[in-house]
């Protein structure tokens, strides 16, 4: 409305200026000259007058345009004139202000929510440029590092040389493990970074967080499985050891007297060696137990060599092939590429595979039906990492035994010792990896080695 009836006063106004200047035109060519000077004069102060109008406007807006770049809120323009072109204006200019603070404002609200969840996040968040500046530092952060202000990555090297160099060779999508020392304790932390764009600037987005906690939660909870299996196996061993230790000891027993050798009948004798041929052998059996616990705990460190994968899963093929249900087993090799190689020790590399090969065909053999099994080995997507993947279709294992599985000593087979799973897992941890596992019951078993 305002900007239509600002046009609607120009166009009269131009409009009655070139009136004039045609009466002037007019009264100039009937020889009429003196009423000619008049109108021309007059006709020079409507466009003077023309001029300053449009001035004014144009000052106003640009006043107004300068109040908005400086984030005044104060600007206020008057609408008790009497002319209503410029009086709508004025409303026009005063309702835009409004709606112009009123974004401001709403924006700022967001940007204090967003930063207030920042501040309270329990994971540590730095943004750096190019230039090494830090343009955010959350609170926890800042906790973590001990440092209060952090403007520059060149103030890490105040923190710890070794977490300032890691920083800072950080590359897009990079994830890291490191620990500082405080004053208190050492401080185990992930890093991980992010690229991210604000306007026309990269900027670079790291996240770090404090594990010490999980570590701990999953090291105390770790050692009370750990103890619950002991304890289970141990107790299973010593239970009857006890029991027919008592047993026997009533034999030389008779009313609270001791029989002598010579008092045992051919019973007595008989339940003694049945007796003591059962605590040898569940003392074997106990022996056998610590034994597994030592091969657990005593692995050698990897003697790593560049393994092509092709070979290793070949001689995978040929070592589980005597397997018993192995005939009723399809086995599939796949690989990404034909040179696709890891830096690992082989003796341990086919220790970790066989075994799981070996669990997969009996899993599958228990069913009675045919089986697939699968090696396959691959480059992870935007990493450098090779991953091994062992598959099969055999029944899966259901969700309240998947967790348990790397557990030592545990097993659901009768003549399982459990220590396949976790001796592997721990192979991969010697070699700087990891090894997962992920099923669906009825459908797939797959087992994921990650180098």
């Amino acid at each position: 409305m305002a900007s239509k009836n600002l046009y609607y006063n120009i166009i009269i106004r131009v409009l009655f200026i070139t009136a004039i200047a045609f009466g002037v035109a007019y009264l100039g060519l009937n020889k009429h000259i003196d009423y000619a000077i008049y109108l021309a004069i007059f006709l020079t102060f409507q466009v003077v007058g023309l001029i300053n109008f449009i001035n004014r406007m144009n000052k106003k807006i640009a006043f107004f345009f300068n109040a908005v770049e400086n984030d005044d809120s104060t600007i206020h323009f008057p609408i008790d004139t009497k002319n209503k072109s410029v009086r709508d204006l004025h409303k026009s200019l005063n309702r835009l202000n409004f709606l112009i603070q009123k974004i401001k404002i709403e924006n700022r609200q967001q940007e204090h929510y967003y930063h207030s969840i920042l501040e309270q996040a329990a994971v540590g968040f730095l943004t750096l440029n190019e230039k090494g500046h830090i343009l955010l530092a959350n609170k926890t952060a800042k906790k973590l590092f001990n440092y209060d202000s952090l403007t520059h990555i060149q103030q890490l090297k105040r923190v710890d040389e070794k977490l300032f160099k890691l920083i800072s060779q950080l590359k897009p999508f990079d994830q890291k493990l490191t620990s500082i020392t405080n004053e208190r304790e050492t401080v185990q932390l992930t890093i991980r970074s992010k690229p991210i764009t604000v306007g026309n600037e990269n900027l670079i987005l790291i996240i770090i967080q404090n594990i010490n906690y999980e570590l701990d939660e999953n090291e105390t909870d770790s050692w009370i499985k750990l103890f619950r299996v002991l304890t289970h196996e141990i107790m299973n061993s010593i239970a009857p050891i006890t029991s027919l230790s008592e047993t026997l000891s009533h034999i030389f027993e008779n009313e609270n007297t001791k029989k002598t050798p010579s008092g045992l009948n051919e019973t007595d004798v008989s339940n003694l060696i049945k007796g003591l041929d059962i605590i040898k052998e569940q003392g074997k059996d106990l022996i056998t137990f610590v034994e597994s616990y030592r091969t657990l705990t005593k692995i050698s460190k990897p003697e790593k060599e560049i393994i092509s994968t092709a070979t290793l899963f070949n001689k995978i093929r040929i070592l589980s092939s005597q397997e018993v249900g192995f005939q009723k087993i399809k086995f599939e090799i796949a690989i990404q590429s034909n040179n696709l190689e890891i830096y690992a020790d082989e003796k341990q590399m086919i220790q970790v595979l066989l075994n799981l090969v070996k669990n997969a065909i009996q899993s599958i053999h228990k069913t009675g039906k045919e089986g697939i099994i699968k090696l396959i080995a691959e480059k992870e997507k935007n990493s450098y990492n090779t991953i091994i993947h062992v598959v099969d279709n055999g029944p899966g294992i259901s969700p309240e035994i998947l967790n348990q599985i790397f557990i030592p000593f545990f097993t659901t087979k009768e003549d399982g010792t459990g220590i396949g799973l976790s001796l592997s897992k721990h192979i991969m941890r010697l070699h700087g990896g990891t090894l997962s596992v992920n099923s669906i019951i009825g459908k797939k078993t797959s087992f994921s080695l990650r180098f």
